[in-house]
């Protein structure tokens, strides 16, 4: 991708003068956010043991938990996990965002207008509905990812007028995209046999959740976020060019429909990863990014740490409220 000299941000009224600021009181929210998640639950932990026992695991030598051996399991494998799976989707979906409105210069852009997890969700349920056994829990994950990346293709194929894609094209197609993907997705719904033969399954799927979440479901998705996010804010310059119009990036030497295609297809990646291992859960992406512009301005060097950190705190505070609002009934649920 070409890198740009310099593309001011255009002005923000409510900008900080101080954005840093806002990035490290999101970090420490972010931090307290995760251990409050790990405490609240059908057994509440004192805040002060779950950091003992995240502390005993990571620094063995330095850490004395008084926490009892039922509450360091519930700690370490059940609410810990699903409290940075929270910490990460957020993260991801709220990066995505932050791109996309720029990238497309539309308000409403969001990682799910393009119909990103329209198909991951049609290929979702195709396995929930369509495998069985073992194979479906194996198969969901990875056929959710397929269908992300499928989509992403199809969509930018669509959008290319003359060998260019253009923004107003780009969201027509992932519009397109995403509706016709959805009556997909309801007829499987339908035509799956009965309540309990997948389409519980299904309805918690297309509805998000984090419930399931272990360790194994980290380690990918980080590792997608940490490389998506260090990278995009590299092309920070490139993306407040974006924001301007075509015509003036392209006058700073941004090769517009190559460096559109290429953060398209990042986050696509990165959206079709954490959708993946979560399920669909929209809102953030859309929201976040312009809460934060309204704090930060809209310097993308900025915005894109600060989103990530605020959009990761958003769904740890909504899953922490909807595990109080939705009382769970087993232990795997409740931890």
């Amino acid at each position: 991708m070409t890198t740009v000299p310099t593309a001011p941000a255009p002005p923000m009224p409510g900008r900080m003068h101080r954005p840093g600021t806002t990035v490290f009181a999101l970090t420490v929210a972010c931090a307290i956010a995760v251990v409050l998640s790990v405490a609240i639950g059908s057994v509440y932990i004192a805040p002060e043991q779950v950091v003992s026992v995240i502390a005993g695991h990571l620094l063995p030598w330095s850490a004395d938990s008084s926490a009892t051996d039922v509450q360091a399991r519930i700690i370490w494998e059940f609410r810990l996990p699903r409290a940075l799976l929270g910490l990460v989707v957020g993260s991801a979906l709220a990066v995505a965002g932050a791109v996309l409105q720029a990238v497309v210069r539309n308000p409403l852009a969001d990682p799910f207008i393009f119909g990103v997890s329209s198909g991951a969700s049609v290929a979702a349920v195709a396995a929930l509905t369509l495998v069985t056994g073992t194979l479906a829990a194996v198969s969901v994950p990875l056929a959710a990812f397929a269908g992300a990346l499928v989509t992403t293709l199809t969509v930018f194929l669509l959008a290319q007028q003359r060998g260019r894609v253009t923004a107003h094209r780009l969201v027509l197609a992932g519009v397109a995209m995403s509706y016709l993907l959805s009556s997909v997705t309801s007829y499987l719904v339908l035509r799956a046999s009965g309540p309990g033969e997948g389409v519980s399954q299904v309805l918690s799927w297309l509805s998000g959740s984090l419930a399931a979440a272990d360790w194994g479901d980290l380690g990918l998705p980080t590792l997608v976020l940490l490389l998506s996010t260090v990278g995009l804010t590299l092309l920070a310059r490139v993306l407040n060019a974006f924001l301007i119009g075509d015509e003036t990036a392209a006058s700073l030497g941004v090769d517009v429909g190559r460096v559109r295609l290429g953060l398209f297809v990042i986050t696509s990646l990165l959206v079709g990863v954490v959708v993946a291992v979560s399920g669909a859960i929209g809102f953030v992406g859309l929201v976040v990014p312009h809460a934060i512009r309204m704090i930060v301005g809209s310097d993308h060097r900025w915005v894109l740490p600060a989103s990530a950190l605020a959009g990761g705190l958003l769904l740890v505070v909504v899953d922490i409220i909807a595990r109080l609002i939705l009382a769970p009934r087993n232990c795997q649920s409740a931890c």
